[in-house]
């Protein structure tokens, strides 16, 4: 059965605050672990008032310190934020604290408008290091050397799986040179997926971190009893895509009944366009349009992401996909 994880970003509907989207991250990952979810990650975003996990390994410790077998991690860290030194320092920490459940995705882009992205680098060199970073930062992981007078405390010596993540062929071949997984962002950038794919496994060099190619995919999921109210769940990310291309990032909206009567005809191209790898429905229309995804793609590992106003809706929707899914893994009776 092709493994399930999931990508929290910790939204922040309207109405709430950011201290209660954490609290509902660390509900929902204890969720995540009863029903049997693989992975469970947040994901580096700046200057969105919508997503609260800007602070990914301060999030990642408050997760993982409440729960016990569910692994952790960032999907991604956006490592051209931040040194490579201290990425390895706080993925190190968290690996100390929670051993073999840590797991590191490093993304290249900013997570971030412009302004953010000034703030925090304070100069935006036109210079590509991310393949240089990244090696650097795993080095750091690497045991300490004699005579080595740098190294991450904690993290020298501590086996921290690193993902290559990305939404082009960049990060495709990059993840294929270095041996290392990757994961795609097909959940809102689906464009380039396919030939992301094909060029990952084709140039893919076996490392001493990884023997084969492990692809790992985005896919948003809405499900609900009925395939309506999934389809009404689904329009608050609708809106929130629409704000979000429209330079108007906000909280989350909460859900409408008629989203095809408020958008126009392009709105309703770019959301056909960027939202492509979304599945929405009722149990058995999530079985279908799930597997459908996975023999199309041949993902070796679904990431889920659904950005759900209502927060226990949220957690069933996960709980009808875990169920569904496993329903279609079991062999059928003669």
């Amino acid at each position: 059965m092709t493994p399930l994880s999931i990508l929290d970003l910790a939204p922040v509907p309207e109405g709430s605050t950011a201290g209660q989207a954490l609290r509902n991250a660390l509900d929902l990952a204890r969720h995540a672990e009863r029903l049997g979810y693989l992975r469970y990650w947040m994901a580096e975003h700046h200057n969105m008032p919508g997503i609260a996990s800007a602070a990914t390994a301060v999030a990642l410790a408050h997760v993982g310190a409440g729960t016990s077998t569910i692994r952790i991690g960032a999907g991604g860290v956006m490592l051209p934020n931040h040194a490579p030194l201290l990425i390895a320092e706080q993925f190190g920490t968290l690996a100390a604290l929670h051993p073999g459940r840590v797991d590191l995705g490093l993304g290249r882009a900013p997570g971030s408008d412009q302004i953010a992205a000034r703030a925090m680098r304070r100069n935006l060199a036109g210079d590509d290091d991310f393949p240089q970073d990244v090696i650097e930062l795993m080095d750091y992981f690497r045991p300490t050397q004699p005579g080595q007078q740098l190294q991450a405390v904690p993290g020298a010596g501590l086996d921290v799986p690193v993902w290559i993540l990305g939404s082009s062929t960049y990060g495709a071949q990059l993840a294929a040179m270095l041996g290392l997984p990757y994961a795609f962002a097909s959940h809102f950038a689906p464009t380039q997926m396919r030939e992301a794919i094909a060029i990952y496994r084709a140039r893919f060099r076996p490392s001493e971190r990884l023997a084969e190619p492990r692809v790992m995919l985005g896919i948003n999921v809405f499900a609900a009893d009925t395939d309506a109210e999934a389809r009404r769940l689904f329009s608050s990310l609708q809106q929130a895509f629409i704000n979000l291309r429209s330079g108007r990032p906000g909280k989350l909206p909460p859900p409408v009944d008629d989203m095809d009567a408020r958008i126009d005809p392009r709105a309703r191209m770019m959301l056909d366009n960027a939202l492509s790898c979304s599945v929405v429905g009722g149990p058995e229309t999530v079985r279908r349009g799930v597997q459908a995804f996975i023999d199309d793609t041949g993902a070796d590992e679904l990431m889920v992401t659904a950005q759900i106003f209502d927060h226990a809706a949220r957690k069933r929707s996960f709980e009808i996909l875990a169920s569904v899914h496993a329903e279609g893994a079991q062999p059928a009776h003669a």
